[in-house]
């Protein structure tokens, strides 16, 4: 894992860039899950960009997010006021964020941590959530390791089945979980063939 002031220096870089490198619609499985949902209190950590944020608040969500990158908040307050919508962003960091607010929905949209530290975080985040509220997760499944279409350079930073269903067979009924092959075609860095570890998970 990156070193935090290494990390931050790399999706400043990124973000910087004058495109949105991952474009400036939703994740198309953040979005259809959202769909079968009641708008009500969202959090999206690691936000970059906004595009999730910016979606869901545009479907009547009240949106808090947050992300280390001041270039990704920067890009994602102009998104929205683009779009004429309000997103609350932060700066704060995955390993360290904590609030007294509890949240109807938490979506994880392509956040990758070495193992220690991303049950820790699942752990975490899933404390946010109300009793009834819904747990999102798209991320990279070990088989995307050699797929041109982005993601990390080792396996052992992306998401399995079994992980999340170790993680979540407590006090949460799983409502899907699956790896499939997908198509990408989120900007110039989530482009192409591609393979996904998904979930959807209600809070007991």
């Amino acid at each position: 894992m990156q070193a935090p002031f290494q990390a931050n220096r790399f999706w400043d870089d990124r973000y910087s860039e004058a495109e949105f490198v991952y474009g400036t619609q939703p994740n198309q499985f953040f979005a259809q899950a959202l769909r079968s949902l009641q708008p009500g209190h969202l959090l999206l950590p690691a936000e970059g960009e906004g595009r999730n944020a910016v979606y869901a608040a545009s479907q009547g969500w009240h949106v808090d997010a947050f992300d280390f990158s001041e270039e990704g908040r920067q890009k994602a307050l102009r998104l929205a006021a683009q779009r004429g919508v309000s997103i609350g962003y932060e700066l704060a960091d995955l390993l360290t964020f904590d609030t007294q607010t509890r949240y109807d929905a938490l979506a994880l949209i392509y956040v990758h941590l070495a193992p220690a530290p991303r049950r820790d975080m699942l752990v975490r985040f899933a404390g946010l959530l109300k009793p009834g509220g819904t747990l999102i997760l798209e991320g990279f499944h070990p088989r995307q390791i050699g797929n041109p279409s982005g993601g990390p350079n080792a396996p052992e930073f992306c998401y399995t089945v079994e992980e999340l269903r170790a993680v979540f067979a407590e006090g949460f009924s799983i409502q899907q979980l699956n790896n499939e092959s997908i198509t990408l075609a989120e900007g110039a860095y989530h482009h192409g063939p591609a393979h996904v570890t998904r979930l959807i998970a209600l809070k007991l």
